[in-house]
């Protein structure tokens, strides 16, 4: 709902500029395409009174004059229906008209000039609107009020109930493009607080991942878009930004940057993309903040945490949530040993291998630095031919997707019938944002690069960073207040839950803080989604059970009961719904 008076949103403003009052009863113009501009009006009539008129066009050229005639009554075009108060909405399914219905429930005559009259499904709504200097209001196509996505991209699917917005954002100091995919609340966004969504890598896309893979809206699957049942908008705002420079949509004119970019430039560049986001959507400013993310976002969400928390502009930052996130460099990648043992991936003798004669982060250390001995690689060889790469280490339990491992159009195979994760959306990710028709409805273009890939071919990133350790960070945003939460999915060999519960167990010692919530189970409907230990209201740690290194993906539902906790601040759920209908009995 939105307040036609006080409300500053681009909806309202549009409301108050282009739809007179009058004495007189309302009427609404439909349109077939499930139009965002009109989710919205429909939303916003309870509060807007009775006596508004409401024209939906295509604004430049259709506004007042050239609507279709929609749902108006019968009685406006057919005398002979005076008594009745049947509409025209009531003939038309799908897009076009119901001619059974129609020969059902009217004379001959009616029909046939009901037939004759078109319905225009060419009037997607492409005004953006704002404010001119003397308070009158004019459209503008790419006005900075709004980057309103068009309904090219879904294939008339007519899913979307809520807004969303896409562009970049450009930094007047460096030559970059950030882009971004903003998704609004599904319900009272207006109350809702503000998520950003970094992904990993470095070089993993947040839209491509995050978005269309993980707790976006949407998930893509052959020629359009299924609707996820689990996405994080249920429960706030969700910006999903493509950082750094190089990833996804977002690009550099300098192509230098790409070979030099670290954790410090990245940070920098996501506090200065948040702050010009912030003010060309205002709206948002004063709504509570939480920076999220997963993998290498356990670098990328407390540095940038901590510089908003520094910066001289206001912000509501509240707390951080990230998922399988690297923290300290040897505790996160030596942890991979005993994950592969203990899940009977590998050996005994190579286990053995692993934790004495050369560790994963001695391995990782020797081949980014260009420098990898003997040793290390022939352990490091060892290790892959006993996992396979049949195996996706990312969630050691799901199928891989053939496709992925080939890149051969002739060996993608069907999911067998029980499976219930689509272990093959990123590559359909791929393909839909590759596509031309949906590139223009976001707005994006390929600047330097042939195709949009999940995770980056030109981006150069400087791995010494990686060596960086971020758990310190955690501790100086919690005594600063910020709410940290980490979570692992149990399934991750990448990132192990083993090395981040040790991690995190030795901050809440550091910190003095007390248990709070003794280490429990919690669930997620009737079962149980995992276990979880609090410290104190401000510390966090859970796990989530059959999750991947990407948990919203392979755990879709469990993760969204975190996510609702997490911004709630409330411990996660002890007791199943069985146990609460028990209760009720």
């Amino acid at each position: 709902m939105y307040d036609d008076v006080t409300c500053t949103s681009l909806w309202t403003r549009f409301m108050r500029a282009k739809y007179y009052t009058g004495r007189i009863s309302r009427q609404i113009q439909l349109k077939l395409h499930d139009s965002q501009t009109w989710k919205r009006m429909l939303a916003s009539c309870p509060v807007t009174g009775q006596h508004i008129r409401w024209w939906i066009g295509k604004a430049e050229l259709l506004f007042w004059h050239q609507c279709w005639m929609g749902d108006e009554p019968l009685v406006n075009h057919f005398l002979s229906f005076a008594s009745s108060m049947i509409r025209m909405s009531n003939f038309y399914h799908n897009g076009t008209w119901n001619v059974g219905k129609l020969n059902d429930g009217l004379p001959d005559d009616v029909v046939a000039k009901i037939l004759k009259i078109p319905i225009d499904e060419s009037q997607v709504d492409e005004a953006y609107w704002a404010p001119t200097s003397d308070d009158r209001f004019t459209t503008k196509e790419g006005n900075q009020a709004a980057d309103l996505l068009s309904n090219q991209g879904y294939t008339h699917q007519n899913l979307h109930v809520f807004s969303q917005a896409e562009g970049q954002l450009k930094d007047e100091n460096q030559p970059r493009h950030l882009f971004y995919y903003f998704v609004e609340a599904e319900i009272d966004p207006a109350s809702k607080p503000l998520v950003l969504w970094l992904n990993g890598g470095p070089g993993y896309s947040s839209v491509g991942a995050g978005a269309f893979c993980e707790h976006g809206p949407f998930r893509p699957s052959a020629d359009i878009l299924l609707k996820n049942e689990y996405s994080w908008n249920k429960e706030a705002n969700m910006l999903y930004l493509e950082s750094p420079a190089g990833v996804g949509f977002s690009y550099s004119a300098n192509k230098s940057f790409y070979t030099s970019v670290n954790d410090e430039m990245t940070a920098r560049d996501n506090l200065a993309f948040l702050e010009k986001w912030l003010a060309k959507f205002p709206e948002y400013k004063n709504r509570d903040l939480f920076i999220t993310g997963e993998s290498y976002g356990g670098h990328y969400v407390p540095q940038l945490a901590e510089l908003v928390s520094q910066s001289t502009n206001k912000f509501n930052l509240r707390g951080i949530a990230i998922g399988n996130p690297l923290l300290e460099y040897n505790a996160d990648f030596n942890s991979r040993a005993e994950f592969y043992w203990s899940h009977g991936l590998i050996s005994d003798t190579t286990y053995e291998a692993l934790t004495s004669v050369c560790n994963y982060s001695q391995y990782r250390r020797e081949r980014d630095s260009g420098s990898l001995t003997p040793v290390c690689s022939a352990v490091a060889n060892q290790v892959s031919r006993e996992i396979s790469s049949f195996v996706d280490i990312y969630d050691v339990t799901l199928d891989v997707c053939l496709s992925s491992l080939f890149s051969q159009s002739k060996i993608l195979t069907e999911l067998e019938p029980e499976e219930e994760v689509d272990v093959c959306v990123e590559d359909k990710t791929v393909q839909y944002l590759n596509r031309k028709d949906v590139q223009e409805a976001f707005h994006a273009q390929l600047v330097g690069i042939t195709a949009w890939t999940v995770c980056s071919d030109v981006l150069k990133y400087k791995m010494q960073d990686l060596e960086i350790p971020t758990i310190h960070i955690l501790d100086r945003l919690v005594r600063s207040g910020i709410r940290v939460w980490v979570y692992s999915g149990d399934q991750d060999s990448v990132i192990p839950l083993i090395g981040t519960r040790i991690l995190i167990n030795g901050l809440a010692k550091e910190l003095g803080l007390n248990t709070s919530v003794a280490y429990r189970v919690w669930f997620a409907g009737r079962q149980v989604a995992s276990w979880t230990q609090g410290y104190g209201d401000i510390l966090t740690f859970a796990t989530i059970r059959g999750a991947s290194h990407e948990a919203p993906f392979s755990q879709p539902q469990r993760s969204l009961v975190l996510f609702k906790a997490f911004l709630a601040g409330k411990p996660l759920p002890e007791t199943s719904l069985i146990d609460e209908q028990m209760e009720h009995k």
